[in-house]
């Protein structure tokens, strides 16, 4: 018989959880009987939202493209719930700036192209790696399972638009890594599967004026509009559930291809 999984009693770490994805993914989840650990930058509203959540909510201050942090954070969570099934990773910045502006003869900067990889790809590997650790130390299920990374990619891995040079490298690195890591985990039971978004009301978002919005919302296909973060957490409590979901890449975004 298939071992269809419930997110009740699990136990989860997410990442960028203050705020966008992340935030709907932790409400989601803890509404759902999981306990979750919080990851998100200190300067974050993490403590305040834990606390609104309750004793099934901590929150652990962190970088992730810190190993230190990160490796606290699954202290704290190894501390506060014993163990570690699940991991999402949704921590992620973004900028729009060409390769070169002939108009304005301005080069890209190095740096600025560095902190998106650092932050999306390198930060993303560092929170896989030290869970991985941790979620091997479960007893497996009779099917073997240890436990679920989820990271979030883009659409933008796939078509990139102007000035995502940076952006849509660090999110096709993370697709391009996920199978590996899969395989990488196999015999250990754990699972890697990736999201990759489509255009959704996040704080990425959010800041572009509303008539942008509704003409960004227009150029999906159907359901013509943004997705909504609760679309993503749902999706990410539909692959813990189904334990044949592993070393893909799911797009959700309402068949939507991004335009140059």
């Amino acid at each position: 018989m298939a071992a269809i999984r419930s997110v009740k009693g699990l136990v989860a770490l997410v990442t960028g959880g203050a705020s966008g994805l992340g935030r709907a993914t932790v409400e989601r989840l803890v509404e759902q009987g999981a306990r979750v650990v919080l990851l998100d930058l200190p300067s974050s509203p993490g403590v305040q939202l834990a606390k609104e959540l309750g004793e099934r909510c901590a929150f652990a201050p962190a970088d992730v493209t810190s190993a230190e942090e990160v490796g606290d954070a699954l202290a704290l969570t190894q501390k506060e719930f014993g163990r570690l099934d699940l991991t999402v990773n949704c921590a992620g910045v973004g900028i729009a700036i060409k390769t070169y502006n002939s108009k304005k003869d301005k080069v890209h900067e190095l740096e600025d192209f560095q902190r998106v990889i650092n932050v999306n790809l390198v930060g993303t590997f560092n929170v896989i790696r030290l869970s991985a650790r941790l979620m091997s130390q479960n007893k497996p299920d009779p099917d073997g399972h240890r436990g679920l990374v989820v990271n979030t990619a883009s659409v933008a891995a796939f078509e990139g638009q102007v000035g995502q040079a940076a952006y849509s490298a660090s999110k096709g690195g993370i697709v391009g890594m996920t199978l590996p890591i899969a395989r990488d985990l196999a015999p250990l039971g754990i699972r890697v599967v990736t999201i990759a978004p489509g255009l959704f009301s996040t704080p990425l978002l959010a800041g572009l004026p509303e008539r942008v919005r509704n003409f960004l919302g227009q150029q999906v296909p159907f359901p013509s509009r943004l997705g909504h973060p609760l679309e993503y957490a749902h999706l990410v409590q539909a692959l813990a559930e189904n334990p044949m979901v592993n070393g893909e890449v799911v797009r959700l975004d309402g068949a939507l291809r991004m335009q140059p």
